[in-house]
């Protein structure tokens, strides 16, 4: 059986592939950051949706990318898990 790393390692060589997968790295991103805050905190998708007045689906589909959370959702996160929201932008580098 061919393991999860090894596919999509493999599939990242596809050019095509590698386009449409690097288009999503800030959407990857956001839901890393939710379960790494969620994490730090010491807390359960059960804990945080309790703080925020929600479900817990709501809050595995905020961490698997299933959801386009407005920024107040995104300030209730933060809130829950005793954080605080920063958003920043980035200069892309220079192309060639």
């Amino acid at each position: 059986m061919t393991s999860l790393k090894k596919l999509g390692a493999k599939w990242k060589k596809d050019p095509v592939f590698k386009v449409e997968y690097d288009a999503l790295e800030e959407e990857f991103a956001l839901a890393s950051a939710l379960i790494d805050t969620r994490k730090q905190a010491d807390m359960t998708q059960e804990d945080v949706a309790e703080k925020m007045g929600t479900r817990q689906a709501l809050i595995a589909r905020l961490e698997s990318d299933r959801a386009n959370p407005s920024l107040k959702t995104l300030r209730r996160y933060a809130a829950a898990t005793g954080t605080k929201l920063k958003i920043t932008f980035e200069a892309e580098p220079a192309k060639p």
